[in-house]
């Protein structure tokens, strides 16, 4: 069971990621991420990956947490790499690269995926606030000079950190969103991140479940008017009364180029994968 615990100076947090590891929700940010990730390290200079919401950066399969959910049996588990689509190969040999090409008993979370893709000019930040997550990030990374892992708010140390020297960045903003003024509180920080850097590529994931916030939210993001952007979203369940979580979605600022082309291929694949028969997904681009 996922308990409170009491943080100085700020909200009463709970949520855990071990028990959601490798779920639809992961593979959607993560794919997403990945193959950002790919296209933006082709250039030479550094690139500075920044994670306002770290986390632990590596999730056991086999844990108590994740057996509790079973959220993974009915996510990453489901992936077939010999049928997927020829975009995903990267994604494909990281994931076995985690888990040294044996069982899949282990899966990373989005710091991870980040480091194994990054050069060693790059520079990872990552922002972690629940005292056991960030001592398993600092393990994970404690001989990893490029890292950074910081006991901080990261919507508030976000703002420190931009531009950053080498003016490229991606910047993957993600939390848990059981704080609801979270919903609010994101657009605005996004145009700030924005006015201080307007060159970043920014990647916003969000949930989808039924609850107005969520639908004031999307609408919020898409209207930011701050060049071009990319909405990706896969719905794993119907929409109309469906409990819980039933899909999620990233809006990304600055999208590489061929990113959209990519998902729209990655997308349908996933949901038939996944068993989503009730689903659907969605990829939508503007300016």
């Amino acid at each position: 069971m996922m308990r409170p615990l009491a943080l100085t100076g700020s909200a009463m947090l709970s949520y855990r990621h071990a028990f959601h590891a490798g779920n639809h929700a992961d593979l959607l940010k993560h794919i997403t991420l990945v193959l950002a990730l790919e296209h933006l390290v082709q250039k030479e200079t550094p690139l500075c990956y920044i994670d306002t919401h770290a986390g632990a950066g590596r999730y056991r399969l086999d844990s108590a947490e994740a057996q509790q959910t079973g959220e993974a049996l009915r996510g990453v588990a489901q992936l077939d790499e010999r049928q997927a689509p020829a975009v995903l190969a990267t994604w494909f040999a990281l994931l076995r690269g985690v888990n040294s090409g044996g069982p899949q008993r282990s899966y990373p979370g989005s710091p991870l995926w980040a480091a194994s893709l990054l050069r060693p000019a790059d520079r990872l930040r990552l922002f972690e606030l629940h005292p056991q997550d960030r001592q398993l990030l600092q393990r994970q990374f404690s001989r990893d000079r490029r890292v950074d892992v910081r006991d901080q708010d990261g919507f508030e140390g976000l703002k420190a950190l931009l531009p950053p020297p080498s003016r490229r960045a991606l910047v993957l903003i993600d939390p848990s969103y059981e704080i609801k003024s979270d919903y609010s509180r994101i657009p605005a920080i996004v145009r700030d991140a924005h006015r201080r850097f307007a060159t970043g590529v920014y990647m916003v994931w969000y949930p989808l479940l039924n609850r107005p916030e969520v639908s004031r939210f999307t609408t919020q993001l898409e209207r930011l008017r701050l060049g071009p952007w990319l909405r990706l979203e896969l719905r794993v369940a119907g929409q109309a009364g469906a409990p819980g979580m039933y899909g999620s979605g990233m809006l990304v600022l600055n999208p590489p180029w061929k990113l959209a082309g990519q998902m729209e291929a990655v997308l349908p694949w996933l949901q038939t994968a996944l068993g989503a028969a009730g689903g659907s997904w969605l990829v939508r681009a503007g300016d």
